[in-house]
């Protein structure tokens, strides 16, 4: 089936949560499995309910354009935030249902973003991602789409 995408509407709401929490499961298993228990739950706390909000927001933000990839249903989607004084447009948030990656869901919504940014004057697109085992995949589409990584290592410490 071929993945179309569309603009994000209001009744996509929580499928979009839904899929963002998912998608990023593995992601806070394996920080977890980094930090610990004790000092994953120090720096993220509850990291459902934060990424939640987070994705509502800017689902609900003026600031943040977002879109969805259909292919028979929603399957994933991604945000894009631009800086205009900066001359840069950032893949603020991308997920895609872990039923269905793997099949190119995820190369389509970045390549949409980048064109979206590209469309909006921008000079440069950014795009963040961990760079732990469970982010492998997502670096390897974002590598794929002509992204060069700039590595940046943070450290934690429980007191």
């Amino acid at each position: 089936m071929q993945i179309r995408i569309r603009p994000y509407e209001p009744g996509d709401r929580e499928t979009v949560v839904d899929i963002a929490l998912r998608a990023w499961e593995p992601a806070h298993r394996s920080l977890e499995r980094t930090l610990g228990t004790r000092l994953h739950r120090q720096v993220v706390g509850d990291w459902r309910r934060a990424h939640a909000r987070d994705v509502r927001e800017d689902l609900d933000s003026e600031e943040a354009h977002a879109w969805v990839a259909v292919d028979g249903h929603v399957s994933g989607f991604v945000t894009v935030r631009l800086d205009r004084e900066g001359g840069t447009g950032l893949v603020h948030l991308l997920g895609v249902d872990p039923d269905q990656q793997g099949r190119g869901t995820g190369t389509a919504l970045t390549e949409f973003a980048v064109d979206r940014i590209r469309e909006e004057g921008m000079a440069v697109a950014v795009i963040r991602t961990g760079g732990d085992e469970a982010h492998a995949p997502a670096r390897a589409v974002y590598e794929k789409a002509g992204f060069v990584a700039s590595p940046v290592v943070h450290y934690y410490r429980s007191l």
